[in-house]
């Protein structure tokens, strides 16, 4: 199927992370999305992970723009965290928050709200450091590659995590299954992968630009990964409360699975 969308590709043409930050993930007053990009992610994650099953050494993380908050949880569950990016600019903004660099994107406000959620809340008041040491190597990849970190050969994951990042990359369903089996490849077997996504979304805005965004409900989700050989071990989906007219998505969705050995 051919894409007829008029709108930018996330990983083909110019995209400004920092804006898509700025836009959808700050602390900033008219930032509507708060409940559901930041606070809902967090909380599910803090769930899926305190069941104790997603463990290990390694966890590759494939998301959207230079986000880090969904890796919080993630950091006390894996000894090395390496992070795949697409472009240059997501990899500069992404490093700049790692090496604490002046000018470096603000994600107090995400720590603090894990903070507040877990119950054992003075082992994570240093949070954002616990992640910068645990991420180890931020790495740019090519998605049409067998082998899409050429010519880096990494290590078998025990976990992959992928936030948003399948919604803007896959010009159609086709592409989401083809995508999702080339990020399942990276796991060892009987890994883990846990999905983030938005639901019913057609467009995305960063600044001037409008990105493609596949449309897709729960129920393609749950089929296209039980298609690919994982069993379904969680999911949760929280229905859009705002009007804003950035993004159309419906809700959004946090899905975790492991893969069959």
């Amino acid at each position: 199927m051919m894409d007829s969308s008029p709108h930018k590709l996330y990983h083909v043409h110019g995209f400004d992370s920092r804006q898509c930050l700025e836009n959808y993930f700050s602390n900033k007053a008219d930032v509507v999305f708060g409940d559901d990009t930041l606070k809902f992610v967090i909380e599910n994650l803090i769930q899926v992970f305190a069941v104790g099953h997603i463990k290990g050494d390694i966890l590759v993380d494939l998301s959207l723009s230079s986000i880090v908050h969904h890796l919080y949880s993630a950091c006390e569950f894996f000894k090395n965290i390496i992070i795949l990016k697409v472009n240059n600019r997501c990899i500069m903004e992404l490093k700049r928050w790692v090496d604490e660099r002046t000018g470096a994107f603000y994600w107090g406000h995400t720590s603090k709200h894990l903070q507040e959620k877990e119950e054992n809340s003075d082992q994570f008041q240093d949070q954002e450091a616990k992640l910068r040491s645990a991420i180890q190597h931020i790495v740019k990849y090519d998605l049409e590659k067998e082998n899409m970190t050429e010519p880096l050969v990494l290590p078998p994951a025990d976990c992959v995590i992928s936030a948003w990042l399948l919604d803007v990359i896959s010009k159609d369903q086709d592409d989401y299954i083809r995508y999702l089996r080339k990020f399942s490849r990276l796991l060892k077997p009987g890994g883990h992968i846990i999905l983030i996504g938005s639901l019913g979304t057609t467009y995305f805005t960063v600044g001037k630009d409008k990105f493609h965004a596949l449309t897709y409900d729960e129920e393609f989700v749950r089929k296209v990964l039980v298609g690919e050989g994982f069993i379904i071990d969680y999911c949760n989906v929280k229905e859009r409360t705002v009007v804003n007219d950035l993004i159309d998505y419906k809700a959004v969705i946090n899905i975790a699975a492991h893969k069959e050995k």
